[in-house]
């Protein structure tokens, strides 16, 4: 899907970074976008200064050097400027890790938790939330739970999303998700966000009777998180400092043009900066890599509404743009190809 006016999807002013390919084109070039115009950064002389940039990536790992060059570059007309609405936008970034955060929002686990209570749980739903808002109060702060996702899920934003067959309880999650740009490694939460280059938008698609097993306690996050397109992601890479306060944002999901998911950021149990620092003490963050926040409440499993074929969802978090993905039947002999 090309990105017109009806899809929204440019970010609020500055600049941004993405991943394009023209019109019939099976090959990708990362992109500067200012407004509705974006520079094919791997042709020569697309960032003075600089070599043919290969991906995002490439320039994540050199952001301090990378960001002046691309401010100065997004303020200057001069070049070889493609029109926004005329190219394909795929993910922003291709990320070597992944790490998906659970249960991090405080209304959405509430909510949650009643929805899976047991029919026959004597408890009234009042109860059921006062003794699990109880139980996230009395986690350890800063020590949310993490989990890791498989980069082979991530789609474009305006993918459309095929659903298994396997299943009819796929659902949305949307989330905020932090890019990392400088290797993050055992850093402590007040200094994680300098190890942060910018935000994007990610859709944790969850197939919700599959994250329980009958045969093994805990939950099954890998097969009910990581089918083909699962993570839609972007538009586009914005830089933090032009995002601002990350736990200042409004997050909004609409299903076939109805609000299901509209919450701040605020919500969050542990906030970006304890989430990138909890990452780093297992595992070193690399440039590209993903770190998502959690999801806030209005999921489908808590309003008894799953996805279906032909349902559209628009996500867009403040500053960040917005995606739109369209959800479509698995077709006979389905590959795991994008739709």
């Amino acid at each position: 899907m090309t990105v017109d006016e009806r899809h929204g999807a440019a970010h609020a002013g500055g600049f941004a970074l993405g991943t394009f390919s023209g019109p019939g084109a099976t090959s990708r070039f990362p992109g500067l976008v200012a407004g509705d115009r974006v520079l094919d950064l791997s042709a020569p002389g697309g960032l003075a200064g600089r070599a043919p940039v290969a991906g995002t990536r490439e320039l994540l790992a050199d952001w301090e050097a990378a960001l002046p060059a691309l401010a100065e570059r997004a303020a200057d007309p001069a070049g070889e400027w493609r029109e926004l609405a005329g190219l394909r936008v795929h993910a922003p970034v291709e990320p070597r890790q992944v790490v998906q955060a659970g249960m991090n929002y405080r209304t959405h686990v509430i909510d949650l938790v009643v929805a899976h209570a047991a029919a026959d749980d004597p408890r009234d739903p009042a109860e059921i939330r006062a003794e699990a808002a109880a139980r996230i109060d009395a986690r350890p702060p800063g020590d949310p739970v993490l989990f890791l996702g498989n980069p082979t899920a991530i789609a474009g934003p305006f993918d459309d999303l095929v659903l298994p067959g396997y299943s009819d309880e796929h659902d949305w999650e949307l989330e905020l998700a932090a890019v990392i740009g400088r290797p993050a490694f055992r850093v402590g939460p007040d200094e994680a966000l300098s190890h942060v280059a910018g935000y994007t938008i990610v859709n944790d698609v969850t197939t919700r009777d599959l994250v329980f097993r009958d045969d093994a306690p805990g939950m099954d996050w890998f097969r009910s998180k990581n089918a083909p397109g699962f993570l839609p992601t972007g538009p586009f890479l914005v830089p933090a400092a032009a995002v601002g306060d990350p736990m200042d944002l409004r997050v909004l999901l609409t299903l076939n043009g109805t609000p299901m998911q509209d919450e701040s950021t605020k919500d969050m149990v542990v906030d970006v900066a304890g989430l990138v620092a909890a990452a780093s003490r297992t595992v070193r963050l690399l440039p590209g890599d993903l770190v998502l926040t959690g999801s806030p409440a209005g999921n489908g499993k808590s309003r008894g509404r799953m996805l279906r074929p032909g349902d559209v969802m628009e996500g867009s978090i403040t500053g960040l743009g917005r995606q739109v993905v369209r959800c479509v039947a698995e077709p006979a002999g389905w590959t795991g190809e994008p739709a």
